[in-house]
């Protein structure tokens, strides 16, 4: 993602698991229901408030915190995609070994991208991680990186078994490819 967003920029107080998700009979009687896939049983998923009118973020006189109903329209959310205003995600699952490649924006929405490959092993109690794909993309929802510019990365690390709301998430990082102004500069040889 290019714009200013921290990685919990993502979690909203209304989604699933969360302490103001909807009950899933109201999402599926909703008017977003179809928009947002709230018909799968996930529940809301994760989002930029970028995708939204008017969030709820300070949760005054008693307002529910969030923005699960207040979704721009359609090419609000298409000129934000073409803005290069979302997150693109890559996840992958220690137990399985399986990689998943997507995006955030409406939605979390994991539609395999480009696609990544990651390489993980675990030794004397310590994990190294290695994810590595393309750095150029056609695939909408996929950040290309070129040399010279700055973006926007962090982790979320899930411990102790858990799938949705507890988990370590970092700061965010800056990351360039031959940018000295980046915390994580990777250089050509």
């Amino acid at each position: 993602m290019q714009t200013e967003q921290v990685l919990w920029g993502t979690c909203h107080a209304d989604a699933n698991s969360m302490p103001f998700a909807p009950e899933q009979a109201i999402l599926k009687g909703s008017d977003l229901a179809e928009r947002l896939n709230l018909n799968s049983g996930l529940g809301v998923t994760k989002y930029l408030t970028e995708s939204r009118t008017e969030p709820e973020l300070k949760g005054r006189r008693g307002k529910a915190l969030g923005g699960r109903d207040k979704l721009k329209g359609e090419a609000d959310i298409q000129t934000a995609q073409a803005a290069n205003q979302f997150m693109d995600l890559v996840r992958y699952k220690s137990g399985s070994g399986e990689v998943e490649d997507g995006q955030i924006l409406a939605s979390r929405d994991m539609h395999k991208g480009m696609g990544a490959t990651v390489e993980a092993v675990l030794k004397n109690g310590i994990w190294s991680v290695v994810v590595q794909r393309k750095l150029k993309s056609d695939n909408a929802g996929d950040v290309s990186i070129e040399a010279g510019k700055i973006y926007n990365f962090g982790f979320a690390i899930h411990d102790d078994y858990t799938s949705a709301r507890y988990h370590h998430v970092s700061f965010g990082y800056k990351l360039a490819l031959d940018n000295d102004k980046a915390e994580v500069n990777a250089k050509a040889q």
